[in-house]
């Protein structure tokens, strides 16, 4: 039986948000002002307002990192309100370019933290305790596939990093639980993920879905659906439509247009 993988440490997120970071400054860096107002993957957000969301993102998150190293209780809609209407007022210009600088100030608080404050960083978020990896992997995944939504739409063949993927598809399962729609009919497929190697098991029901690994020694008897780890991360994200559907992606006795409204995605 595959053994399940080990949760990251902070060094393992943290290095795979400054990759994100990285590559959200040379995207947005090849972008000329006068053209961050254009579309983004989602519809209803530009360029600039796509980086906007990641800017307050990175505020959120500061906010959240705060409140877990003084122990107090998480903030809420009330202190995420004048965050949100800041970064709204601001120039298409400038939400790119300040995105950047707020994303790298909270990098850089994390960067500083010690290991003792690393170690005992909790705050009770959404329901559960957090630790400071866990945070980190929330805005691993928000980072990752909204640097994802500006990037796409200068490159279609733009994808999610490997290292971002492997570390956000271990933790889909509550995402999964969530968002998904009911089904119209019971079904259950299994997942094989490629970079990093996973098998999953998807079950729709009318009540929604749910997200479970499974061993790695026992031979597929149903439906497969195989595919690189980050289409299978952009599919529960809502973000795998036909013309983003890498060619190695394999769906046998599985509509994949069933799953593609199944998540209509963040």
């Amino acid at each position: 039986m595959t053994a399940a993988p080990e949760p990251p440490g902070v060094d393992a997120v943290l290095a795979a948000l400054h990759r994100s970071h990285d590559l959200l400054a040379a995207t947005l860096g090849g972008i000329p002002d006068d053209q961050v107002s254009a579309p983004s993957y989602d519809d209803e957000w530009s360029l600039a307002q796509v980086a906007s969301h990641l800017g307050s993102g990175a505020e959120v998150f500061g906010l959240f990192l705060d409140a877990g190293l003084q122990r107090t209780a998480a903030p809420g809609v009330e202190q995420f309100q004048p965050i949100w209407g800041r970064w709204n007022t601001k120039a298409p210009a400038a939400q790119a370019r300040d995105a950047l600088d707020a994303d790298d100030a909270f990098l850089r608080t994390i960067d500083d933290l010690s290991p003792g404050q690393r170690e005992r960083w909790r705050l009770d978020l959404f329901g559960t305790e957090q630790t400071l990896p866990g945070l980190l992997r929330m805005r691993l995944a928000e980072h990752a596939l909204h640097t994802w939504d500006i990037a796409v739409a200068l490159d279609p063949t733009a994808t999610v990093p490997e290292d971002a993927a492997g570390l956000v598809i271990d933790n889909l399962a509550p995402l999964v639980e969530r968002t998904a729609r009911p089904a119209p009919e019971p079904f259950t497929v299994e997942v094989h993920t490629r970079a990093p190697d996973r098998r999953l098991r998807l079950e729709l029901t009318g009540d929604g879905a749910r997200l479970t690994p499974l061993p790695g020694d026992v031979p597929a008897t149903g439906p497969v659906l195989a595919l690189p780890g980050e289409a299978f991360v952009r599919l529960v994200y809502g973000r795998l439509d036909p013309g983003h559907t890498p060619e190695a992606v394999r769906a046998a006795g599985v509509d994949l247009d069933l799953l593609r409204r199944t998540f209509p995605g963040l």
